[in-house]
């Protein structure tokens, strides 16, 4: 090995270590940032109880619920229409689009949230408050409509990606036999490809989970605990965004510590999920 391949190579571990003790650091600043809230046995609390600094609860379950509510609704929209087009790229679309529809939605996954946001202030809110919700239109289900958009491109690429490395060899033994493209699809494609659409799934999850400005603007940033999908929530990571400037002593402050370490934490379940899957060994269909 020369020195030049060496020294590179010590850069990118250096790069790859650097980022890994960023990422701890990150959490261990919450932690500590955190820690009153530990030593008072405030953190438990605060996820436990509502949200109403009137009467001294600076509870963060009611956002807690209004985030996994809105990401896993995200998430049951988006799916199949992700799926549905992946199936479209790969399989069903004309040669000459495939690679042209792929570009697009490569596209879709640069564009900024707040596009999207102002998207739905002017276009889907007013149907949802004229024809579905009535209210203001600002609720769970207008925002998880959006996040579903939101997600979309980013699991249909993943998609694509796990049913592409499958063995055309497979598919081409199903064409052979008398087989239809979509029965290569289903009973070929699906069981050798599942991996990789699980990782999909989980990394659209994380985002919709993740995502800031869509919930922020959309979702109406009711801090009562949501009871269906017309009704208005706040979620985590906007009740970050709206509490930061409060008093760095009082208790409403130190809730978004709670909110961080939260997201750290079912962000990295989520990480260590998609790298246990990648290691199942892929099976053969029988």
């Amino acid at each position: 090995m020369s020195i030049f391949s060496r020294i590179v190579e010590r850069l990118f571990f250096l790069a790859a270590a650097g980022s890994a003790l960023l990422t701890v650091a990150v959490f261990l600043l919450l932690l500590y940032l955190a820690l009153p809230l530990f030593e008072q046995g405030g953190f438990w609390a605060l996820i436990r109880s509502p949200w109403d600094p009137g009467a001294g609860f600076y509870g963060i379950y009611p956002m807690l619920v209004g985030s996994l509510s809105i990401a896993f609704l995200a998430l049951l929209i988006g799916f199949p229409l992700s799926l549905g087009g992946a199936f479209f790229i790969t399989c069903f679309a004309p040669l000459f689009l495939r690679r042209h529809l792929l570009n697009l939605v490569r596209l879709l996954t640069g564009v900024p949230t707040v596009v999207y946001s102002f998207a739905a202030l002017f276009l889907l809110v007013p149907f949802l408050r004229e024809n579905l919700t009535g209210g203001s239109g600002l609720n769970i289900l207008g925002a998880a409509l959006m996040l579903a958009v939101l997600i979309a491109p980013t699991m249909i690429i993943f998609f694509v990606d796990a049913l592409r490395r499958v063995p055309s060899g497979f598919l081409q033994a199903v064409t052979a036999l008398g087989g239809s493209p979509a029965q290569g699809l289903v009973y070929i494609a699906l069981p050798l490809a599942w991996p990789g659409i699980l990782n999909g799934l989980l990394l659209g999850l994380g985002r919709a989970m993740g995502d800031t400005m869509i919930s922020l603007m959309i979702a109406g940033n009711a801090v009562a605990l949501p009871e269906s999908m017309t009704d208005s929530a706040r979620t985590l990571t906007a009740h970050i965004a709206l509490v930061i400037a409060a008093d760095v002593s009082s208790l409403e402050f130190q809730s978004i510590f709670a909110c961080g370490i939260l997201l750290y934490l079912f962000t990295a379940l989520l990480v260590l999920m998609v790298r246990l899957l990648g290691k199942f060994p892929k099976r053969s269909p029988g």
